[in-house]
Order: structure tokens, then C-alpha cells, then sequence
């Protein structure tokens, strides 16, 4: 298992518009699930905070910080599927990540 194949603590996610993947936590809408999202500035078509990679304009899907549960980088190409939802407890910070 390399470097950036595990579930890290949101507070480290990064906020340079780059795209991560997310657990997001379960709701009354579903079981926690595995999405592709990203940091956006404020626009004319939000406010500023995750979004799925998949939102266009006008049809903006936004997750709130509570939703999400981890992040992981996004895998290299040809890995065979997409990982399971975090399961466990919150991800903890581990050696000062965040900072």
C-alpha cells in the first residue's frame, strides 16, 4: 500500500482546488459513500466549501463540512476500483497534519 492509499483526517484535505476523493457520511438519504470533490472559492454560483467534481454551473452540489467524514488523493491511473467508505471512527490527525 503506498502513501496515498489510505483515509486521511479532513482537516488536512486540500483547499487548492484540487480534486480529492470523499466519504461522505451516512444519512437519512443513504449509507456513506465514496465521492469525487474539491475546494471552490466563493462564485456566482456558491459559496465557498466542497463541491462534488461533478457540479456544473447553476447546478452546484455542495457538501456542508459535517458531511464528510475523510479525504484520500486521488488514485493513479489503471488502480482497479474506486475504496470503500470509511467505516470506522473519525479519521484521526496523525503527526501534525493540518498544521
Amino acid at each position: 500500500m503506498d502513501d496515498t492509499d489510505h483515509w486521511r483526517n479532513m482537516a488536512s484535505a486540500p483547499r487548492d482546488g484540487s480534486r480529492i476523493l470523499v466519504t461522505v457520511r451516512s444519512s437519512e438519504q443513504g449509507p456513506a459513500e465514496v465521492d469525487m470533490a474539491y475546494w471552490s472559492r466563493a462564485d456566482q454560483f456558491g459559496e465557498e466549501g466542497w463541491r462534488a467534481s461533478d457540479s456544473s454551473p447553476g447546478r452546484v452540489v455542495e457538501y456542508a463540512e459535517p458531511e464528510l467524514r475523510c479525504w484520500m488523493p486521488l488514485p493513479s491511473a489503471g488502480r482497479g476500483s474506486m475504496p470503500s467508505p470509511w467505516e470506522g471512527e473519525d479519521v484521526p490527525l496523525v503527526d501534525g497534519e493540518g498544521i
